[in-house]
């Protein structure tokens, strides 16, 4: 069946996989026999720790999660995370952060309600638009880990060659890449994901931790959910989890390993990349302001010359049929993010609008 969707280049939520969409309608009123929806159902029945179970062992295969990790599915987001990587890590009280953008820049700001923060590398003297060099960083003999945005979402740069750490545990938010491309998890202390961009419904974070960084000697003020160690000792099912979010990114999960898994979906994102940045770096009107070595393959901005013309791009773009082009309120101009499940299509089908739109307009 085909249905009237558009393509919505929205930041998250984001389009999911339409595969998947379907599955999810077709198992909306009975799922698998069980009489109801999963959305209906207790988070202690069986048939819901079989999808919760299902979606660990899935995600563990896809992504090559060693055995000293533990697996989290935490309500909150990534607003919550900042706060619960500082909770939890800041045993000495000391933190090492990577300035590149808008959420690095909220994290620090939470970080610092717990310790003391040390900004070892910042972009911000050019608007955010590269990533800083951070391969000899002053690291304090002391710090507790060092954290990077690995994907900046508003501002579309991206690590391309992770932080040299000097033997410190390595934090990476990276919920607008997450599962974009393979990853090894060993490299990471911790790692950390808002699921509404590239994997499932808004409201859940995926945390993945090795063990050892797993705590019972938190500040007792620490609000107990913040505590990592209980959702890893309790299956992340302490209290009622996000039922319907890890199904959906259970779904998500089995998908991509059904497609080529991360190294399929990368050669997929980097060829739909490609087509936006040729075209961008061709055009006379638009200009993408992220230094070529840096982009994002998730996010991308662009601006014209101008905030008016940036706006009629923008209306002229929806009327087409295009959906969340606007720019970050805090950036302006425009941004198209191209998440895994937005097709090759819709890619091309905006450069060939702009394009048009560049010709009728320039």
């Amino acid at each position: 069946m085909k249905y009237d969707r558009s393509f919505n280049f929205s930041a998250g939520p984001a389009m999911m996989p339409e595969p998947v969409l379907e599955e999810i309608a077709a198992e909306m009123l009975n799922y698998r026999g069980s009489g109801m929806c999963v959305m209906e159902m207790s988070h202690r029945d069986k048939a819901f720790e079989e999808i919760r179970d299902q979606a660990e062992a899935d995600l563990r295969e896809l992504m090559g999660i060693p055995d000293n990790y533990k697996v989290l599915f935490v309500q909150g987001g990534g607003t919550l995370q900042f706060a619960m990587v500082a909770a939890n890590l800041m045993k000495n009280g000391v933190a090492c952060y990577v300035e590149t953008g808008s959420w690095s820049k909220k994290a620090i700001s939470e970080a610092k309600k717990y310790g003391q923060v040390k900004v070892v590398a910042s972009s911000a003297d050019k608007n955010f638009s590269y990533i800083p060099d951070c391969s000899d960083l002053d690291i304090p003999d002391d710090a507790d880990y060092v954290y990077i945005c690995e994907n900046e979402t508003i501002n579309g740069t991206t690590f391309f060659e992770l932080p040299n750490t000097k033997g410190k545990i390595l934090v990476s938010d990276q919920s607008s890449m997450f599962l974009s491309r393979p990853c090894d998890v060993s490299k990471y202390g911790l790692i950390w994901a808002g699921v509404q961009k590239n994997v499932g419904p808004a409201g859940m974070a995926v945390v993945i931790v090795r063990e050892d960084l797993l705590r019972d000697d938190l500040d007792p003020k620490t609000p107990t959910y913040l505590s990592y160690k209980i959702h890893a000792d309790n299956d992340s099912m302490y209290n009622t989890p996000n039922c319907w979010s890890i199904y959906c990114c259970g779904k998500v999960f089995r998908y991509l390993m059904d497609n080529g898994g991360l190294e399929g979906v990368a050669k997929r994102n980097e060829e739909k990349a490609a087509i936006l940045y040729d075209y961008l770096d061709e055009s006379k009107l638009f200009t993408a302001p992220v230094e070529k070595k840096d982009r994002s393959l998730m996010n991308v901005p662009f601006v014209t010359p101008t905030k008016e013309q940036d706006a009629a791009v923008v209306a002229a773009t929806k009327a087409a049929g295009f959906d969340n082009l606007k720019g970050h309120k805090t950036v302006g101009g425009l941004r198209a993010s191209i998440y895994n499940a937005m097709p090759k299509e819709g890619v091309q089908a905006l450069v060939d609008f702009l394009r048009k739109y560049e010709a009728e307009n320039a």
